[in-house]
């Protein structure tokens, strides 16, 4: 039987009781019905799934006592960001939850020419929690032991002029360069299958906003060294987009 499996925002130890979040615990003991002794996977992002099994149950909460630990290796081999420009409503939602699935490793959330989506800085930071939220349920339910990197929303300008972040867009073997830059033209010259050997390494795709990018997003993406890519004859959906993208390199040259 597949365990219940959890992510926690905390250090994992053999032998140790962690309390468990209050959102963690409700789940666990009201809606799924676990009681005392009951197994379960937890995992914190460093790559290890931590069997579990509760240990305390009272009105303050829950807590359980880590039982053993595993790695897991189900990575994707090449790392794939997706710089993703704001959605509106749900839609960067299922944006985040289907590109963890797919097995990218990180999501920059960018602000372009045409973006309808604007934040401030408390609205950012909350919409900034609830997107690592929606990362750690996907990576429960996926299987996966390390989250995906989450970006500062930003402006496409101001990421592009500003240094790769190491574990987010950097190159793995040459941390102050960008991964190789493309982005999502149906009417580009490239097809994907024609971008093979830059794409073995890794890659950064940029998709453009519900009315596509701009002018000015075309001038600084040529810039910074980006280059077009056609993704078949069809116009796709910005939450479609990026995800036939991911899908799509997936098959070509990683894991599926």
């Amino acid at each position: 039987m597949r365990l219940t499996r959890c992510h926690i925002d905390a250090p994992l130890v053999c032998g140790s009781i962690v309390p468990l979040p209050e959102s963690v615990a409700i789940h666990l003991t009201r809606v799924l019905r676990l009681g005392l002794g009951a197994r379960l996977v937890l995992f914190n992002g460093d790559g290890c799934d931590y069997e579990a099994e509760l240990a305390s149950i009272d009105k303050r909460g829950a807590t359980a006592e880590v039982i053993d630990s595993r790695p897991v290796a189900n990575e994707a081999p090449l790392p794939l960001v997706l710089a993703q420009a704001l959605a509106r409503g749900e839609k960067m939602d299922f944006v985040l939850q289907k590109a963890a699935e797919l097995g990218a490793a990180g999501i920059v959330p960018l602000v372009t020419e045409r973006t309808e989506v604007r934040l401030d800085a408390e609205r950012g930071e909350k919409r900034r929690a609830h997107w690592q939220g929606i990362l750690a349920s996907a990576c429960e339910q996926c299987g996966r032991a390390r989250l995906p990197a989450l970006g500062q929303a930003s402006t496409l300008a101001h990421w592009l002029g500003n240094a790769p972040v190491p574990g987010l867009d950097a190159r793995r073997d040459s941390p102050d360069r960008r991964l190789p830059l493309f982005y999502l033209d149906p009417e580009a010259e490239s097809s994907l299958r024609e971008l093979s050997e830059p794409l073995r390494s890794g890659a950064c795709f940029v998709i453009g906003p519900e009315g596509g990018l701009g002018e000015r997003d075309l001038v600084l993406l040529r810039a910074a060294g980006a280059s077009g890519v056609r993704l078949g004859p069809r116009v796709l959906r910005t939450e479609t987009a990026g995800l036939a993208l991911l899908a799509a390199v997936q098959a070509l040259y990683g894991d599926f």
